[in-house]
This record gives C-alpha cells, sequence and structure tokens, in this order.
C-alpha cells in the first residue's frame, strides 16, 4: 500500500496523472485500512482533477464519507471538491460548499481560508443574488488583513480582483495587488489552487500594466510545468496567455495561444469554462484580424451564443456574441443582447468598462435608430472608465462616443481618444482610434490632417495583424484621394536609443518640454516616442519605472 501510494505521488510530481490514477486505483483494490481510506480517496480525487475533474468530485464526495478525518485532511478535501466543481462549470455549489464549510470549521486559519474560497467561487457565478453584499463584507475583511499569511494574501488578490470590477480607483485596486503578492502566491498550492494568482495577474492587464501580468504569468506557467500540471490548468493558462496578447494589440500571437489552449481544453473532460474562455478570447482576436466568417464557423462549432455559462467568463461571452453580431450587420439583436447583460451587471454593480464593455457595444448598436440613447451610454461608460482611471478604457470609451456623436464635438472626442490610448500599451485600440479620427477628419474636408492620422493607423494595424483595420485604412486613404505610403519603420519590440532617453527622463521626473529640448524634437514628437515606448514595453507611464528596470537595453 505504502509503495504504491509513493510510486503514485511520484508519476504526478512527474506530470504523468494517468499512471497515478493506476497506481491509486490499484491501492483501493487491496484495500486500505479504514483509517487510511480518505486519505486515499483524495490522493486519487488529485490525480484525477488534471484529467478527469467529473471524477475528483465522485472520489472526494465519497472520501468526506469517511468517519474522524484530521481537520487539515478534511480542509484540503474540500477545497479540491470545490475547484473541481468549479472547473465542470457548477460554481453555485462551489460557493455552497465552501461557505458550509467555513461554518462548521473550529480553528480560525481553516475557517479564514474557507470564507477566502467563498468569496472566490462566490464571485464567479452568474447567479449571484447579492453580490454587492458579499463586495461589502469583503472589503471589510481585506482591510483588516495585513497580509501575512497565505490565506491573507489570498483574501486581498479577491479585493483586488472584485475592486476591478467594481470599476474603484486603479490605484486602490493596484495596491490590493501588490500587497497580496508580497510573500507570494504560489500556482500549484495544492490545497489553495491558482484561481486568485491568475485574478491577480490580469489584474495589472486591466490596469495598463501587461507586462507585469506577462510576468506574473511566465512564472506561474513555469511553475505549473515544473509540477507535472496539465489539464485545464494548462488549457486555461495559454488562453489567458493569449488573452494578455490580445490586448496588447500582439494579434497573430493571441491567437496562436488561444487556439493552442483551446486544443488542451477540448481534451479535457468536463473542462466546459476552459473552454468558453478560449472561444470568446480566440474570436473577439479574429474579429480584430477582421476575419468574421471565422469567428461565425468558431462560434457555430460550439454552439457559442445559445447557452450561457454557470461560471463568470471574460470576455463575457454574450458581449463578445454581440461583437460578432455587430461586425455581420445585425445591430438589433445585438442591441437585445447588450442590454440583458448591462442589467445583469448593473445588478451586481460591476461597472468597469475595462473589464466589459457592453455600454460602448450598445451604443454602436443603437446609433442609427436611437442616437440619443446611443449617446447618453457612450457618456456614461467614458465617466465610468475615467473613475476607474486606466488610458486604455478611457481611450475606447471616448472613441465609441466620438463615433456616435458626429460633428465637430465628435472630432474632438476623436482626438481626446488618441491622446488617452497614447499613453497606453494597448496597440490595437490605438489603431482603431486613429483610423477613425482619420476618417472622421477625410469627412470633413481636412486631408492634411487625415493623412497623418490615417497613415500612423495603418502602419499600426499591419503592425498588429489587424487586416480588416488595415484594409479599412486603405480604402479611407483612396477615398479620399491619397495613397498608401510604405511602412516607415519595421515592427519590433526592442526600444530605440532614442526612446530609451525619451522613458528615463519622463520616469526622471522631467517634462515633455525639457525632453523634447534634450532630443531636439518637438513636445508632439516626445509623446510619440513615448506612445511607442509604452506599447513596445507594455506599460503606462505609472508603471513605466518598474518595467524599464528589466527591459534589454538597446544595442550600441
Amino acid at each position: 500500500m505504502a509503495c504504491l501510494r509513493e510510486a503514485a505521488r511520484e508519476a504526478l510530481h512527474s506530470g504523468a496523472p494517468e499512471a497515478a490514477r493506476r497506481l491509486l486505483n490499484r491501492a483501493l483494490q487491496e484495500p486500505p485500512l479504514p483509517e487510511e481510506r480518505a486519505a486515499l480517496l483524495h490522493e486519487l480525487a488529485c490525480a484525477t482533477f488534471l484529467i478527469k475533474p467529473t471524477a475528483t468530485v465522485t472520489h472526494l464526495r465519497e472520501a468526506l464519507a469517511e468517519p474522524g478525518i484530521d481537520p487539515e485532511l478534511r480542509a484540503s478535501m474540500v477545497y479540491r471538491l470545490t475547484q473541481a466543481l468549479a472547473h465542470t462549470d457548477r460554481m453555485a455549489e462551489a460557493a455552497t460548499v465552501a461557505a458550509d464549510e467555513a461554518r462548521r470549521a473550529a480553528h480560525p486559519r481553516i475557517r479564514l481560508r474557507m470564507q477566502a474560497d467563498h468569496f472566490v467561487w462566490s464571485a464567479f457565478r452568474t447567479d449571484e443574488a447579492d453580490s454587492s453584499s458579499r463586495s461589502r463584507r469583503l472589503a471589510r475583511l481585506a482591510d483588516r488583513l495585513p497580509g501575512r499569511g497565505p490565506e491573507e494574501r489570498y483574501l486581498l488578490g479577491a479585493r483586488a480582483w472584485d475592486a476591478m470590477m467594481r470599476g474603484e480607483p486603479r490605484q486602490k485596486v493596484l495596491a490590493y495587488a501588490e500587497k497580496a503578492l508580497r510573500g507570494g502566491l504560489s500556482w500549484t498550492h495544492e490545497n489553495r489552487g491558482f484561481e486568485v494568482p491568475v485574478s491577480v495577474a490580469l489584474v495589472f492587464m486591466y490596469c495598463d500594466q501587461p507586462r507585469r501580468a506577462e510576468e506574473l504569468f511566465a512564472r506561474g506557467m513555469a511553475e505549473c510545468e515544473s509540477k507535472g500540471w496539465r489539464g485545464s490548468h494548462l488549457a486555461l493558462g495559454q488562453t489567458l496567455s493569449g488573452y494578455i496578447r490580445y490586448r496588447r494589440g500582439c494579434l497573430a500571437e493571441a491567437e496562436n495561444l488561444v487556439r493552442e489552449g483551446l486544443g488542451i481544453a477540448d481534451r479535457v473532460e468536463g473542462a466546459v469554462p476552459a473552454q468558453w474562455f478560449a472561444i470568446g478570447i480566440l474570436i473577439q482576436t479574429l474579429l480584430a484580424r477582421g476575419r468574421v466568417i471565422a469567428a461565425r464557423r468558431l462560434a457555430d462549432r460550439y454552439h457559442y451564443g445559445d447557452v450561457i455559462p454557470n461560471a463568470v467568463i471574460y470576455p463575457d461571452p454574450r458581449t463578445v456574441y454581440a461583437e460578432l453580431l455587430l461586425a455581420e450587420g445585425r445591430p438589433a439583436e445585438a442591441a437585445d443582447l447588450l442590454t440583458g447583460v448591462g442589467e445583469w451587471l448593473e445588478g451586481r454593480e460591476w461597472r468597469n468598462p475595462a473589464w466589459c464593455p457592453w455600454q460602448l457595444g450598445l451604443a454602436s448598436a443603437l446609433s442609427r435608430t436611437a442616437p440619443d440613447r446611443a449617446v447618453r451610454h457612450a457618456r456614461d461608460a467614458v465617466k465610468r472608465a475615467r473613475d476607474f482611471g486606466a488610458a486604455s478604457a478611457i481611450g475606447q470609451a471616448l472613441h465609441a462616443q466620438a463615433e456616435v456623436t458626429g460633428g465637430e464635438a465628435g472630432l474632438a472626442l476623436h482626438a481626446r481618444a488618441v491622446d488617452q490610448l497614447q499613453q497606453s500599451p494597448a496597440a490595437y485600440e490605438l489603431a482603431r482610434a486613429l483610423v477613425g479620427h482619420g476618417a472622421a477628419l477625410a469627412r470633413d474636408g481636412r486631408l492634411h490632417q487625415a493623412a497623418d492620422r490615417l497613415y500612423q493607423g495603418l502602419e499600426g494595424a499591419v503592425h498588429c495583424g489587424a487586416e480588416g483595420l488595415a484594409a479599412r485604412a486603405r480604402r479611407e486613404l483612396s477615398a479620399a484621394g491619397l495613397r498608401p505610403l510604405p511602412l516607415r519603420y519595421a515592427q519590433t519590440d526592442t526600444l530605440t536609443a532614442q526612446e530609451r532617453k525619451a522613458a528615463e527622463m519622463t520616469v526622471g521626473g522631467h517634462a515633455a518640454a525639457v525632453v523634447a529640448k534634450e532630443l531636439r524634437l518637438t513636445e508632439e514628437g516626445v509623446r510619440q516616442l513615448l506612445s511607442s515606448v509604452y506599447r513596445k514595453i507594455g506599460t503606462d507611464a505609472a508603471g513605466l519605472a518598474a518595467a524599464l528596470e528589466s527591459f534589454p537595453r538597446p544595442r550600441p
């Protein structure tokens, strides 16, 4: 018995869960001593989790029915049960199990741990009845925690995610995230899982610091691979790494990563949420690349849009499907869908357009039939984006408002959208805003200004891999009687010496006028240099100093 269990542990740590499962099934047939049966079933559940989480639920329910279980072992069993339930789209059950265990736990540390699990799984329920009450309880609890132990850090991480979803100021969101990371958040702790560490990493992405998110993902995925973790963990890790690249505007890389993640998820029995993450991100990426037919085929293959999952998925599936409907020229259907999304999110007080830009899509859908409502939704999205404070979210919202406003006011909004997005790492959204601004200027007869914006937008679209946007820029140029110029520079992630100097001086507190004088540029030239820096490094001004420390220097 002992030899079989030890061999199973070695197999699991070496990345062979199927071999571990066979060994533990053999051990169960021995049979084990009554006092060992619960622990053995727990080990079997852990071995099956990566390849068949539905079986994990069965094994753990059987184990928890055994008498006289050690409290620490029981806590580990309950956590793994909640995780398996969540990974098989049974989120309400996961939250209920954690809440019940928190009430029965006698030890304060175990109770705190179960409370953390309850907060996490409740946050990922689409049908949570009183989301705002949970948020208030979590906020009160987190504000009292210094972050000494892993239980406290996980709660702080959960608070960072919740604050981001609610659209609280990003400085506060980032403060919670940094506090959660002090002392470390393991992605492979057998009793805590990787949901909270992943959420904390993504907080940085939504806060315009995707490079930090990528660094955390790289370390976390390496940790998973070193432990032999595969299955839904690897699927989700690949998929969300692709999502970060998508948000940065690296569309070809994003598509490849997400396709890999979807392929892995398809092979894991019961890994429904992992599939939904991948499908939605892949549809968004294909739409950004201008491949509407391919996006529709993918949606139809997986019946995307027909079913609402029980778990909170990001990007939100109904919002993604509405984007597809808009791309297909079906605004009325998109408007109906997005109105429902808005009602759901308002009920939960999740108001961050950086997480779910439903109002931007709804404004576009209503622009012809209800222009006043369209403007109101776009204006409200701008306010919410400003309350959160991420330049990419503000810029996207301003772009949407400009598109539904038109006229001289619309031109001013277009300019402000470009200005905000130049201060962010969102390369694709900047290219969209530049093309939109250029097209609006051309319609107003300002061809010289239009040409500059359209050329910049075309260049950005090509570098992002956004073929559809690039084609639109060429059409706008042609309609204005202008010819596309050759690309001025090759795509590279390496900073030039001039970009590095501008970034270092900015971090040092020098004003744009001082940087411009030092580099013999205009202030607008400095702004464009810094915009390139933010996109290449993957951060905004707030994260620039830390990002520069680890970013390679240009070769002499």
